[in-house]
């Protein structure tokens, strides 16, 4: 019989990333085709969610850790996030979008780092793979882009805030009732981030989230206009994206295996390598039926990356602040890379070209490919002389 309570997870992953997929991928064209706006426009209005993330993840940590309440904090800030994307629907000015997306970036940020956090404790628990759970976002973030595709040709685009708004409502009926995986000790994030920024490996980590995770963040405001820059319409888009988004699924389940046989830096470093063939390939301006064939690579590095990165960031943080290592790993990840990667992407698009933009993500995967393997040999020099012990 399933548990329960992996499935109200599983769930939850499926309903709230229906909303982002909704939201997320066709914004970009949104602002461009509806509201007219220009590339540095979008690209600073997509860019602000990162950077807000980077401040606000820490802080939706100390609350949870502070209320011992991390399924409420969950449920409400998800039931916020569609909220306020309604706004995008109510005004039409370029200032007052930006105060839209600071806000929707607020509440959006506790979402994956508090939901990572319970379902990863709940999972190491009772033995289950944290990829199994996580899968289901993928899932709904596949279905959405294309769904939401075709309705925003059909109905319009204004289309994908109402399908976050009831999506990401089902998410947080589901939130109220998760695992609620308390804290046996109180973390101090401050002296948190003191103690893990002494660890090396910790440290070379994060500037390997940044140059190879954020970029494919930051590929889901970009895809859009890169798929429509190449001849694609919505539903082209919807269909690209949801051909990506899928392949993730079976690697993530397969991730386990991966791991077993490879370790974490190794799957990271062919996660990595995938990465950087796909943003060069896209720089070459390839046919749309060669940009459907290659979104199978999105799925081996992200289907990859996520699970091991989650898992080795685990693995050398000490115990006792584990739960800021995730939320700092988070805010770098999807904060401040997201943010710098979205920000001068914004600009390149302007001022060059959409496929100056995947050079630009190609550089950074070649650097966070370097970073993995000073990684990987330093490993293997302390597995020669001595086993890793995770201090407590």
């Amino acid at each position: 019989m399933r548990d329960s309570k992996i499935v109200t997870l599983q769930g939850f992953y499926l309903f709230a990333f229906l909303g982002m997929g909704s939201f997320l991928p066709l914004l970009s064209v949104y602002l461009k085709e509806v509201e007219k706006l220009d590339g540095s426009q979008i690209g600073l209005i997509m860019s602000l969610g990162p950077i807000v993330m980077m401040f606000f993840q820490p802080i939706w940590g100390m609350v949870s850790d502070y209320t011992q309440a991390p399924t409420r904090v969950l449920a409400l800030t998800t039931f916020l996030t569609g909220i306020a994307g309604l706004g995008y629907t109510i005004f039409d000015s370029y200032h007052l979008f930006i105060v839209i997306a600071i806000l929707v970036a607020i509440f959006q940020s506790a979402i994956i780092p508090v939901s990572d956090s319970i379902s990863l404790k709940y999972a190491t628990k009772v033995k289950y793979k944290y990829g199994n759970i996580r899968l289901y976002g993928s899932l709904g973030f596949g279905i959405a882009v294309f769904v939401m595709g075709k309705l925003s040709e059909s109905i319009g685009p204004s289309v994908i805030f109402y399908s976050l708004l009831i999506t990401l409502t089902l998410a947080s009926i589901l939130a109220l009732i998760a695992p609620s995986e308390r804290q046996t000790v109180k973390v101090e994030i401050i002296k948190g981030m003191r103690q893990l920024f002494s660890y090396k490996e910790y440290v070379l980590f994060l500037g390997v989230t940044f140059t190879i995770f954020a970029p494919n963040l930051a590929n889901n405001t970009f895809f859009g206009l890169f798929v429509e820059e190449s001849g694609g319409t919505y539903a082209a888009i919807g269909i690209a994206f949801m051909v990506a988004v899928f392949m993730e699924i079976p690697f993530m389940r397969w991730s386990g295996s991966f791991i077993d046989r490879y370790g974490y830096l190794m799957v990271i470093i062919l996660a990595g390598t995938v990465s950087l063939a796909r943003w060069f390939l896209y720089f070459f301006e390839p046919s749309m039926s060669i940009i459907y064939l290659s979104t199978i690579m999105q799925g081996f590095s992200l289907g990859l990356f996520i699970p091991a990165g989650l898992q080795y960031i685990k693995k050398v943080a000490p115990d006792h602040v584990e739960a800021s290592a995730v939320t700092i790993y988070a805010a770098v990840g999807t904060g401040l890379g997201n943010w710098f990667c979205t920000i001068i992407g914004g600009y390149l698009y302007e001022y060059f070209t959409i496929y100056a933009v995947y050079l630009f993500f190609g550089l950074l995967a070649f650097l966070g490919i370097i970073l993995t393997f000073v990684l990987y040999q330093n490993e293997r020099v302390l597995n020669s002389e001595t086993p890793i012990v995770k201090t407590s």
